[in-house]
């Protein structure tokens, strides 16, 4: 337990790092990688470069702060961050080390402000919040390789098929290469694949949906292929698109992930889904079909145009089991071949008056996709005065402030 004196101190920390919290994680990460490179193999290089991974930590520093006499309230996110954590196989000995880089990082960028005081306050609480993740964290590498086909860390797979779903997704259907049982997992919840380039230095670690429902003898990621050169997420989306083929092996972790779908409600449920974000969707409406097909189930996908959509004829045929179905496209630009689908409902973009006509109160609402999309659809169902316990939402990467 913390002293109140500690407490204290570390509440008075808070105006500045809600000022500099960010330069404070972004000397931190650049000193961290320098004197320890070896981590480059399991942090994501893309959002170090973009920058996510940096406020994310902000992020959870500030609130650390805030709520530092009170840790059980951000528990939710400590789990939610614990999940990224173990699927990336991140260690209790690695702890320390991010310790006392985050603290030479904060001498550093606060210089004279960061008194002695302040820095031992900042380690005794960094080390209880150490303490709380290694703890959460040890509990579900247990329980990640202690289930029925679990294992620990990564386990090799084959990719036994690789099927285009769309001028820019393709999905890869993967089996493990010892002949093992695939572990249940919750729909919505990820794989970490891990994957050597070659010419490259270090490893590479995404994170992707199961596209499909548990239950198979295979799991299946839906990849887009990001834009070589003008985003750096294209590196490995590109690899897997052009490199990858059947008969490949891929390293993956057991499914992880907190954004999954409550499968005892009979509540009516709307997917909002942007693009690629329509991957963990996949596996929570099969969840839905396969387990409880009388809920209410209403799917809107929102993609450019027809071409780049994936799993249009999939969805359509769930039809055959949900009883209660409904189904609507919105293309930014679709073409005229877009506008005679069945379910096409408008073009640009889903908003508030396309919302206004399927708002029901009590429904869940499960929302994945660009950043704007997320926030732009949150205010709206708020605003159409949606409960904010029944909007769902998950990021792509680090979780970011809406």
């Amino acid at each position: 337990m913390l002293s109140q004196k500690t407490i204290d101190i570390i509440k008075s920390t808070v105006p500045v790092l809600e000022v500099h919290g960010t330069t404070i994680t972004t000397v931190f990460y650049k000193n961290l990688f320098e004197a320890h490179p070896e981590l480059l193999n399991i942090f994501n290089h893309a959002n170090q470069k973009k920058g996510r991974q940096q406020h994310a930590l902000a992020n959870t520093v500030l609130a650390a702060a805030k709520n530092i006499d009170q840790l059980e309230s951000i528990l939710p996110v400590v789990k939610q961050i614990a999940q990224k954590h173990r699927s990336l196989a991140v260690k209790p000995e690695h702890y320390p080390i991010v310790g006392e880089y985050l603290l030479a990082a904060i001498k550093e960028v606060l210089q004279e402000a960061a008194t002695e005081e302040i820095l031992q306050a900042w380690g005794d609480a960094y080390g209880i919040i150490a303490g709380v993740f290694t703890s959460i964290e040890k509990e579900m590498y247990d329980q990640a390789s202690e289930q029925e086909g679990g294992w620990a860390d990564f386990k090799s797979f084959t990719v036994v098929k690789k099927v285009p779903e769309s001028d820019v997704i393709t999905s890869f259907y993967l089996k493990p290469a010892d002949g093992a049982v695939i572990p249940s997992f919750l729909p919505g919840q990820y794989v970490t694949v891990r994957i050597a380039i070659p010419g490259e230095r270090y490893l590479f670690n995404r994170q992707y949906s199961l596209s499909n429902a548990a239950g198979k003898d295979h799991f299946r990621i839906s990849v887009k292929k990001e834009r070589q050169g003008s985003s750096p997420d294209g590196r490995v989306s590109n690899y897997l698109h052009d490199s990858i083929q059947v008969g490949d092996s891929l390293d993956l972790t057991v499914p992880a992930g907190h954004f999954t779908i409550d499968l005892e409600k009979r509540t009516p449920v709307v997917f909002l889904a942007g693009g690629v974000g329509i991957t963990p969707f996949m596996s929570m409406v099969h969840a839905v079909a396969d387990q409880t097909p009388e809920r209410d189930v209403h799917f809107i996908h929102a993609a450019d145009n027809g071409k780049v959509q994936p799993f249009r004829g999939e969805l359509t045929d769930l039809a055959q089991k949900l009883v209660s179905y409904q189904l609507s496209f919105v293309y930014k630009n679709p073409d005229e071949q877009d506008k005679q689908l069945q379910n096409y409902v408008k073009d640009g973009y889903i908003d508030k008056e396309l919302l206004s006509l399927h708002v029901k109160h009590e429904a869940d609402y499960y929302i994945c996709g660009p950043v704007p999309f997320m926030k732009g659809l949150i205010t709206c169902l708020k605003e159409l005065g949606v409960e904010p316990e029944n909007i769902h939402y998950e990021f792509f990467g680090p979780a970011m402030a809406l």
